[in-house]
């Protein structure tokens, strides 16, 4: 029979932790602040299900021992127990899932940018297309897009485009979801501009960062140089006759974001210093990476554009995922938005990751122990 993972004095940590949130909820005091408030909903939108687990776990274990008392002494409850036991494994394998090591940024929103890259007009064109992709996946989940930043083209696709994907509850965020789109993605297909009719190979690159609030990113004025200039647009379309655009560098990183898309400069440098949070979130990440474990970097390769990481064929009407061998006939629906089970089989193959993971930790624990 399945065991429920079990960690030294972690449970009942977490059981406190989970009170003392729902204390808070409870307290007016919490709401007053929005950033606060979203922090602790935040957080215990994460544990109520470890929480729930829990205590079913708890209940099926007390109905086991109860039924096999019974059974001892009258046969007849044993297919009672029996069907508890089962019940019991289920709910042990329930609660390992929820308790394996997890991403802390899971239940953020998030932050993409879709940069063309190889293939020119084409992988502009490209860019467009996943853009609507993940926008018609975000209707479809009910979340949000917040266009921040976009460097159209004449043809109608986008040099560049940063967009924010929100949830209206923590449990339903984003990040978990789409965190596993960061990559080169790559397109075969007869591009527009192409009068022979022959099937040509461009890539789009696509970053996926964690939406951080302000009070988590400390940005010292001294740290930045803000740079404003006149916005440009494709033909000359959506030019401003002002300095509205904005460009934030990040001086000990060299990190810089710029911001066009809104025709106030206040509206711009909100904006880019949003993005610039999330950059900053994500290096802290990758540095972190490279101190740790092979199997640790792992994790974080997915918000990496250097990696290819997927490629949609037209032609063949084919998506590919080269991480975990997923293959499908169903572009048009992918394009479409219907993303799920794509979404879903990454999230599996991760999960399955973390678990082994976290039994070959368990593993050489116990073995020093």
């Amino acid at each position: 029979m399945t065991k429920a993972p079990e960690a030294a004095g972690g449970i009942q940590t977490l059981l406190a932790e989970h009170r003392e949130l729902e204390r808070l909820l409870g307290d007016p005091a919490t709401h007053a602040d929005m950033a606060v408030s979203r922090r602790v909903g935040r957080r215990y939108s994460e544990l109520t299900p470890i929480v729930t687990a829990l205590s079913e776990h708890g209940r099926l274990e007390a109905d086991l021992a109860a039924a096999r008392e019974l059974a001892a002494e009258d046969p007849s409850f044993a297919a009672e127990a029996e069907e508890l036991a089962v019940s019991l494994d289920a709910a042990a394998e329930r609660l390992a899932r929820l308790l394996a090591p997890r991403d802390p940024d899971d239940s953020r929103d998030v932050i993409m940018e879709i940069k063309s890259g190889e293939g020119g007009e084409e992988s502009a064109l490209f860019a467009a297309d996943l853009f609507r992709m993940y926008g018609k996946y975000a209707e479809q989940r009910g979340w949000s897009v917040e266009v921040l930043d976009a460097q159209a083209t004449d043809l109608g696709g986008y040099k560049s485009i940063a967009f924010a994907v929100k949830a209206a509850d923590a449990a339903e965020a984003p990040y978990g979801a789409l965190k596993f789109e960061g990559g080169v993605h790559r397109v075969q297909r007869v591009p527009v501009t192409e009068s022979q009719g022959r099937v040509h190979t461009s890539a789009a690159g696509v970053l996926v960062l964690p939406d951080v609030d302000a009070t988590e990113v400390s940005l010292a004025d001294d740290d930045l140089r803000i740079d404003v200039f006149r916005s440009s647009g494709p033909g000359g379309q959506g030019v401003n006759t002002t300095d509205s655009a904005v460009r934030v560098t990040h001086l000990p990183t060299g990190l810089v974001v710029s911001c066009q898309n809104e025709r106030s400069q206040l509206q711009n440098k909100e904006s880019a210093l949003r993005m610039l949070r999330a950059r900053l979130t994500a290096l802290a990440v990758e540095e972190a990476a490279s101190a740790a474990s092979e199997a640790r970097r792992s994790q974080v390769r997915t918000v990496d554009r250097s990696e290819r990481v997927r490629t949609y064929n037209f032609p063949e009407n084919r998506i590919a995922d080269h991480r975990i061998g997923f293959k499908a006939h169903n572009l048009d629906l992918v394009l479409g938005g219907e993303l799920q089970p794509l979404v879903t089989a990454l999230q599996e193959a991760d999960l399955a990751e973390r678990l082994a993971q976290a039994t070959q930790g368990a593993a050489i624990g116990g073995a020093d122990a």
